[in-house]
C-alpha cells in the first residue's frame, strides 16, 4: 500500500522548538478544521459516505465518526493535563471504535456538530493558556512517554489536516483527478 495514501501530508515532525509561531499555526489549523472537514464533506453525495479513501482503509463516514471521537478523547487528556501533575491517560482502540454502529452506519452530522463544539472549546482553552501551561503534559503509556501540550496541539493539528486529507482524496477520485 502506498504511504501517500495512508499518508497524504506525511507524518508528523515535531520541531526541535515549538515556537510561539508554531503554536499560532497549529491553533489556526484547529480552529478551522471543523469548517474545512464540513465543507468537504458536504461537496461528497450521501452514496460516498461508505467508499473507503484507501484499499483496507476506513470510510469517509468512519473517518468523519473517527475524528469526532479522538478529539473529544484528547480534549478531556488537555483538561487532565491542565489540572493534574503529569496524568497517564487511557489509550483506546480507535480500530474497534471505527467499526462499532454508530461509526459505520450513522449519518456523519452528529459529529460534525460535535466537533464544532469540540474544537470551539479547544482553541478558546488553548488560547487562554500561558506558555508554561504548554509544557504540562500527560504520560501515553504507548508512547511511554510525557507528551507535552505544545507538542499534542501540533500532534492534533497534523491529525486534522491527515483526515482532511482522506477526505479531501475521495473528492479526488469523484471528480477524476
Amino acid at each position: 500500500m502506498s504511504d501517500l495514501l495512508k499518508y497524504p501530508i506525511g507524518l508528523f515532525e515535531k520541531p526541535m522548538v515549538i515556537t510561539p509561531e508554531h503554536l499560532q499555526q497549529y491553533i489556526t489549523d484547529l480552529s478551522s478544521f471543523p469548517k474545512r472537514l464540513r465543507l468537504a464533506v458536504e461537496a461528497l453525495p450521501e452514496s460516498m459516505m461508505d467508499t473507503p479513501y484507501r484499499p483496507s482503509g476506513w470510510t469517509v463516514r468512519q473517518v468523519v465518526h473517527h475524528c469526532a471521537d479522538s478529539h473529544m478523547n484528547n480534549f478531556i487528556r488537555i483538561k487532565l493535563a491542565l489540572t493534574e501533575e503529569n496524568p497517564t491517560i487511557k489509550p483506546y482502540y480507535e480500530d474497534r471504535w471505527a467499526e462499532l454502529p454508530d461509526s459505520l452506519t450513522m449519518p456523519v452530522e452528529p459529529s460534525l456538530v460535535m466537533l464544532e463544539g469540540i474544537h470551539q472549546r479547544w482553541v478558546m482553552l488553548l488560547h487562554s493558556m500561558r506558555p508554561s501551561d504548554f509544557q504540562k503534559g500527560f504520560f501515553h503509556p504507548e508512547k511511554n512517554r510525557l507528551v507535552t501540550l505544545d507538542e499534542n496541539t501540533g500532534i492534533y493539528a497534523w491529525h486534522s489536516n491527515h483526515h482532511l486529507a482522506h477526505v479531501q482524496s475521495i473528492l479526488k477520485i469523484r471528480s477524476g483527478s
